[in-house]
């Protein structure tokens, strides 16, 4: 049968070799691969409770990895493996690895030299982590779940509250994110840091 995905805004297509890598082949629709996405996503964020992650770990291509293979490795035969194909956003997929060295290297700058407030950083740092787009699926949540652990980890503050809501479906609250990631790519952080927030 296969899986027949509908994609709303935002949302960059999976093709068809990257599909191939589905590991529950009775999964067919979006609303049964967010289902499944949603209960690994959930044991994720249980294995990052309890780690006790300095900058220099968190802000590492490893754990970049780890963490995406932990949040999709029960779905996706590629979760923590950086893609191979290009997508209608992103770096390209040679690129990948140098433009995330260069935002871990800013990013750790940032942190030692306070260049800005907590929110700030995790934010800055989720922009451009979702901008370079490193894996085939999920960068969005996976992006945001980075700037919830830096928040919690490094600051010992809360996670955002990311509008209250699931943003993986078609809802206003996803609208009012996106528009938030466009103005972002304008270089206006403040709507995203400020939705990250309601």
């Amino acid at each position: 049968m296969g899986l027949n995905i509908e994609y709303i805004d935002g949302q960059t297509p999976i093709n068809e070799e990257e599909q191939e890598g589905l590991k529950i082949p009775s999964i067919t629709t979006r609303e049964e691969l967010d289902e499944f996405e949603q209960l690994n996503i959930e044991k994720a964020i249980q294995w990052t409770f309890g780690k006790k992650l300095k900058a220099e770990q968190l802000f590492s291509e490893k754990f970049i990895k780890d963490l995406h293979k932990q949040m999709y490795g029960e779905v996706w035969k590629w979760a923590g493996t950086f893609r191979t194909s290009e997508k209608n956003i992103g770096s390209k997929s040679y690129l990948i690895s140098v433009e995330l060295k260069l935002l871990l290297d800013d990013v750790l700058f940032w942190y030692n030299n306070q260049t800005y407030n907590a929110e700030e950083i995790a934010i800055r740092f989720k922009h451009r982590l979702v901008s370079i787009h490193c894996f085939a699926n999920g960068n969005g949540r996976h992006s945001r779940l980075m700037a919830d652990l830096i928040m919690e980890k490094l600051y010992n503050k809360t996670f955002f509250s990311w509008g209250s809501t699931n943003l993986v479906k078609a809802t206003g609250t996803r609208s009012n994110y996106i528009k938030a990631v466009k103005k972002a790519d304008q270089q206006d952080i403040l709507p995203l840091i400020a939705f990250a927030k309601s």
